[in-house]
């Protein structure tokens, strides 16, 4: 979540080490620093439900879900970014006393309305240098919906959307669950009827999706 600049250039070895004494997180691209700010209750709220499943999925599997703390770096654009939620099933990631990861196989970013628009935007587009990231995920917090973001064989992204009611599917760490799982306890939370057959997603087999 950026919210300030600053323009002076960083090493990304200063970087890492203001990040270790800092009070506040910030992200990193081409040598400037990105100050973040607090999320909201619900943003967490939905982060940690999220967190707690796949810990539980995937215990025993040798892969690990990093939490908002963690960053991703990503080498070929001299970047850090702190997703809300990421899966590794890398060695180098999760036997790494490092303070990042490189090789996420997911990655989930918990929308917020002053960032949205680059975490679909200029944020994905960075993320899909990632060799290793197989999905990409979208939620939303103030009405139950959710966008997977899918590399196919081909290596083109699909688009697969979930809406209340549905079955959220995590080809990546073979994982599924009910979308109200995410969103359990979770106060504000806009409700809307269960879609039809001639709205559902590709979540439910009915449509095909789109790529990107």
């Amino acid at each position: 979540m950026i919210a300030h600049k600053n323009y002076l250039y960083v090493s990304p070895e200063d970087y890492l080490e203001g990040e270790k004494v800092s009070n506040i997180k910030h992200e990193y691209r081409n040598g400037q620093i990105y100050a973040m700010v607090g999320a909201k209750n619900t943003h967490v709220m939905i982060a940690i439900n999220f967190a707690t499943l796949l810990r539980n999925h995937l215990r025993g599997t040798g892969c690990f879900p990093f939490v908002s703390d963690t960053k991703v770096r990503i080498e070929t654009g001299n970047l850090f970014y702190y997703p809300d939620l990421a899966v590794s099933c890398d060695e180098r990631d999760t036997h790494s006393l490092e303070d990042f990861i490189r090789f996420p196989v997911l990655v989930i970013e918990v929308l917020s309305p002053s960032t949205e628009a680059f975490d679909r935007g200029g944020k994905f587009a960075d993320y899909r240098a990632l060799d290793s990231l197989q999905e990409y995920v979208l939620i939303c917090q103030d009405r139950i919906s959710v966008e997977c973001y899918r590399r196919n064989s081909q290596g083109r992204w699909e688009l697969y959307s979930y809406r209340e009611g549905q079955e959220i599917e995590l080809a990546s760490v073979n994982f599924s669950c009910e979308i109200a799982a995410l969103y359990e306890d979770v106060p504000g939370i806009t409700k809307e009827d269960a879609p039809d057959a001639g709205t559902r997603g590709r979540g439910d087999g009915e449509e095909e999706p789109q790529f990107f």
